[in-house]
């Protein structure tokens, strides 16, 4: 026996010995009774983990006034980071049980030592992966990441985890050096590559989508090149899904929204202003000098009246204006005084290039109420008022003649 043996094993060897076992058996059984005395004190090493440290740890961050520590500290994050010590222990302790059971074998003690790395490795890249998830779930509960495409950088990080954990083990199994074995996969680059196309462009896409700020969960985008038109509601490394109006489910790789143009309609609603615009055609032949009579019947009808007031009608140098553009002025001040467009922005009615179709009428200007539905209402009561005034200018609205047009 060493002189290192503790007492108990002495006691127990002596006590085989005056019990008749032969030195042989003694000594193999001196090997066992250490194995199960490391597995024990492992074992109470571990339940000394679980029931007090990371209860006493618990208890510490629930007293605490901050909220990122209960996430950092959670149960399953201190759980793994408590299994990560019995492969260090059973490493320490694994000389004296070789020594004990008299393993003489170097491929049986290379292999054991082999299980253990790996075992340490896994339980570290386990108790990476949650603190990953934790971090993941903090940064979600701020106010400044709402929305932002984050999970698609947590599925970054954690496919670079995975190829370390990969190379790690795969080095303790060959038993070489980790940068050996990187360096043996750099003539392999192109064939990884070709395998992990997506991935390792969804990657830098997402990292560039994350960092331009270019996109986030909510969003409205359209990109009319794919059939894209919807809300975003998730981001990760190889796909974005998309919430049509139809309430089906698109899907589209992140790089797409790098390499090809595609609409954000955020910015919209964060600008307080939504845009209207529209156009009616006028028939040319309608277009005429605004005589005293039409501007005197303007000045006194309700529907016009207020319009007129303020409204020129002739120009600085004297010329009669028409009655075209006295429709023009007077639906740019109907537009002005609306209560429901933003006159922070720009706000115009004009002409422009005559067509075929007639003197095409342009209004352009935004609502202040973003929202789809009351913008539509508020789009069609203007377009339907602006319509409806054009006979009291003595102007036709131009449309292609029907089939009543040609009975007459």
């Amino acid at each position: 026996m060493d002189i290192s043996t503790p007492q108990l094993l002495k006691w127990l060897h002596k006590l085989m010995l005056d019990g008749g076992f032969s030195q042989e058996t003694a000594d193999a059984l001196d090997g066992w009774f250490m194995l199960v005395g490391i597995i024990a004190c492992v074992l109470l090493i571990h339940a000394i983990m679980r029931r007090g440290v990371i209860r006493f740890v618990h208890w510490i961050v629930h007293r605490s006034k901050f909220t990122w520590d209960e996430i950092i500290f959670d149960d399953k994050v201190m759980r793994r980071l408590s299994n990560i010590l019995m492969p260090i222990i059973f490493k320490i302790a694994l000389p004296s049980v070789i020594f004990a059971l008299n393993i003489t074998g170097k491929w049986l003690q290379g292999a054991l030592y082999s299980l253990l790395d790996i075992w340490i490795v896994l339980a570290g890249l386990l108790f990476v992966y949650s603190l990953l998830k934790a971090l993941y779930e903090l940064l979600e509960q701020r106010p400044g990441m709402q929305g932002k495409p984050i999970r698609g950088l947590l599925q970054t990080c954690q496919v670079i985890l995975l190829i370390i954990g990969l190379i790690l083990i795969i080095s303790i199994l060959v038993n070489k050096s980790p940068i050996l074995l990187l360096t043996g996969l750099g003539a392999s680059a192109a064939v990884i590559s070709f395998i992990f196309k997506d991935s390792l462009m969804g990657l830098i896409a997402g990292i560039q989508l994350s960092l331009n700020n270019m996109l986030k969960v909510g969003d409205w985008i359209e990109m009319p090149s794919r059939g894209i038109d919807g809300i975003v509601e998730e981001v990760t490394l190889t796909t974005i899904k998309i919430r049509a109006w139809n309430n089906t489910l698109q899907t589209i790789p992140p790089y797409l929204l790098i390499s090809e143009p595609f609409d954000n309609w955020q910015a919209m609603f964060e600008s307080g202003g939504r845009r209207i615009k529209r156009s009616l055609k006028v028939d040319i032949t309608s277009l005429a000098f605004a005589d005293d009579a039409l501007i005197e019947r303007l000045r006194t009808n309700e529907a016009t009246s207020k319009l007129m007031e303020g409204v020129a009608t002739e120009s600085l140098e004297g010329v009669r204006f028409t009655n075209v553009d006295l429709y023009i002025r007077c639906v740019n001040r109907f537009i002005d005084m609306h209560p429901r467009v933003n006159h922070n922005m720009l706000s115009m009615v004009r002409q422009l290039q005559p067509t075929e179709w007639g003197l095409p009428i342009e209004m352009y200007f935004f609502t202040s109420d973003v929202k789809w539905i009351p913008h539509e209402h508020l789009q069609t009561e203007i377009v339907s008022h602006v319509l409806a005034l054009a006979p009291l200018f003595d102007i036709r609205v131009y449309q292609a003649p029907t089939t009543m047009d040609l009975r007459r």
